[in-house]
């Protein structure tokens, strides 16, 4: 297979770009050449996708592209029709993040069709992936689009999962948001990658959630670390305590207001499954995100910190 990877340099598309090429396949990464390196074995096209296509884009069997940008997925696939097109969308798609479900199930946001800074309207980035996916669909001769939930592992730019390993290691007593039954749902970017490069071989077609096994929090935390002092502070008291949800210097990451957020992190993988996703423990993913972390001293973590932590913790206590 030919594929064509708009992208390759960082995180989810490197590591398609990867994979691909770990299966024996021509891999062309499209991209500027700024973000970082693409993978050994695959072939650099430059491309800033604010401009026209390169003369030398060539013909693919398949494409696979991450964009948020209507006006740059509307221009590569006008330039290469006839692929069959993995398109990566995300979950934030969905107009009501406190309904559990998936595709078909859930209503989508309203498409925005123009290109908007997101630095200046961060809510633009659900509609405008949106109006990516019609884009995919009305313009490739054939099309799988996959919205993942929220993306773990070694080479995670975000550092939110990355959080949870890199506490555990320090010991000690932990701080556990929320209430332990709260469902959450990670996925790693290779079990993701590796199931995006079978959607381009098989030509599957259809849409998709990518998402891993939905899971109580006290379950997930517990895989990654069997022995860890887990003291769980409950919602209203975050609040009051000023702790933030989800990603941020002051925040828990994987902790998201509920019933708010109940259906953000509770996608029906079973459609996935059956499309050939296939997903190992969060105890290797935990462990590997841990000697990533070891290896790259400069990869970001975004989570409190032990001090304030410590804080929290506190206070928690002497209320009690």
């Amino acid at each position: 297979m030919r594929l064509l990877v708009l992208g390759g340099t960082v995180f989810l598309s490197r590591e398609v770009a990867s994979e691909a090429v770990r299966r024996g396949h021509e891999v062309v990464c499209a991209c500027r050449g700024v973000s970082g390196d693409i993978p050994e074995g695959a072939t650099l096209l430059p491309w800033d996708r604010a401009e026209e296509p390169p003369a030398a884009l060539g013909e693919y069997d398949a494409v696979v592209d991450v964009s948020r940008t209507p006006s740059h997925v509307r221009r590569a696939v006008a330039a290469v029709p006839d692929a069959h097109w993995v398109f990566v969308s995300t979950i934030n798609v969905y107009a009501d993040d406190s309904l559990p479900g998936g595709p078909g199930t859930v209503p989508l946001r309203e498409p925005i069709t123009e290109d908007v800074d997101l630095s200046e309207d961060p809510e633009a980035y659900g509609p405008m992936k949106v109006a990516c996916e019609q884009l995919v669909r009305s313009g490739a001769a054939s099309a799988a689009v996959v919205r993942p939930g929220l993306i773990v592992g070694p080479g995670d730019p975000t550092g939110r999962f990355s959080y949870w390993p890199a506490r555990f290691a320090d010991g000690g007593e932990v701080l556990a948001p929320g209430d332990p039954s709260d469902i959450v749902q990670v996925i790693d970017v290779r079990d993701l990658a590796s199931w995006i490069v079978t959607l381009a071989e098989r030509r599957t077609t259809g849409d998709f959630d990518g998402v891993g096994m939905p899971v109580p929090i006290g379950d997930l935390l517990q895989e990654c670390a069997p022995d860890a002092s887990l003291t769980w502070l409950d919602q209203s008291f975050l609040t009051e305590q000023g702790v933030e949800p989800w990603s941020g210097p002051d925040s828990v990451p994987l902790w998201l207001p509920r019933p708010d957020y109940d259906g953000m992190m509770n996608h029906d993988v079973e459609l996935s499954l059956e499309a050939g996703l296939t997903l190992r423990p969060v105890t290797e993913t935990s462990r590997d995100t841990l000697a990533w972390l070891r290896d790259n001293p400069a990869a970001k973590v975004t989570g409190i910190g032990r001090d304030r932590e410590r804080e929290v913790l506190d206070a928690w206590h002497a209320r009690a």
